[in-house]
């Protein structure tokens, strides 16, 4: 007996995603497989997959598969945050760092993954708790960012309970391995391995004398505050905004080591690297 009995779908809320949802469900039904899908998303496409809300489709799917792109890839690792459930990406438009396959090798990599013939992946995720109940979960990168017209970020960084720097900066990222490059790339921070457990806090653009980024353990927590020179902040979750701190506002930002499974079938982090980084290797010296 195979490994999937039921596949759930997360779409691109844009980009055509009907030659990959029908290739899926041509397979689907040669292998006695349930297909299933969002309500919300499922909807815009002449399927037979089966419309679920997002907590029967975390419940039921032996294997998510996103269509799109590292966005959709993100937000399929958040909804299936701390499952063990695996998580194949699907490349619609342009090359990314978690999508492992185009839509050609569907079939062939269904079946591989039914015969359980494939590697996992596992990600890191960041977590803080934004005005009381408001829990958020990040794959790349939870940033504090200075808001056009309302002053620069102050930030106080404070590392497994020692204080340690305070930057000026147009924003302050607290990233993952896997968000090494996203974000934290552009804002000059290191690129990471998925493979290493670490906490990455770069500042961008910074307007203080010391600008580096840290590297801290995934098992310290790290907390932020607003320093009363700061502007606003928004707060951005791999990317989106979801709240605003004040001066004087605090967050922690905590490790979940493990929380979400990506399928792997042969390709690495240093050749996904290395093709969109467009690292073309060592020049020669003059």
């Amino acid at each position: 007996m195979g490994m999937v009995g039921t596949v759930g779908l997360v779409l691109h809320p844009k980009r055509d995603s009907k030659e990959a949802i029908d290739t899926i469900v041509r397979w689907a039904a040669g292998h006695g497989v349930t297909v299933l899908g969002l309500h919300e998303e499922v909807g815009r496409i002449d399927c037979t997959a089966v419309a679920v809300d997002a907590c029967t489709l975390v419940e039921r799917a032996d294997l998510l598969v996103s269509l799109g792109g590292d966005g959709t890839m993100l937000r399929t690792m958040r909804l299936i945050a701390g499952r063990p459930t695996p998580v194949l990406g699907v490349n619609l438009g342009k090359l990314g760092f978690l999508a492992e396959i185009d839509v050609e090798e569907l079939p062939a990599t269904l079946s591989a993954i039914d015969r359980h013939q494939y590697t996992i992946e596992p990600r890191m995720a960041v977590r803080t708790t934004l005005g009381g109940p408001l829990d958020v979960i990040a794959f790349n990168d939870i940033a504090l960012a200075r808001i056009p017209g309302e002053g620069l970020a102050a930030v106080s960084v404070t590392p497994a309970g020692d204080p340690f720097v305070r930057y000026a900066a147009d924003a302050v990222i607290v990233a993952t391995s896997t968000g090494s490059t996203a974000y934290s790339f552009s804002a000059g921070g290191p690129v990471v391995s998925p493979r290493v457990a670490a906490v990455l806090v770069v500042p961008a653009a910074a307007h203080s004398a010391f600008n580096r980024a840290l590297v801290l353990p995934a098992d310290e927590a790290v907390t932020l505050e607003v320093l009363p020179s700061s502007g606003r902040l928004a707060v951005e979750v791999d990317g989106a905004v979801v709240g605003h701190l004040c001066p004087g506002d605090t967050i922690t930002v905590t490790a979940l080591p493990d929380a979400a499974q990506v399928v792997r079938l042969g390709t690495t982090f240093y050749e996904r690297a290395r093709r969109k980084l467009r690292v073309d290797g060592s020049i020669e010296a003059y």
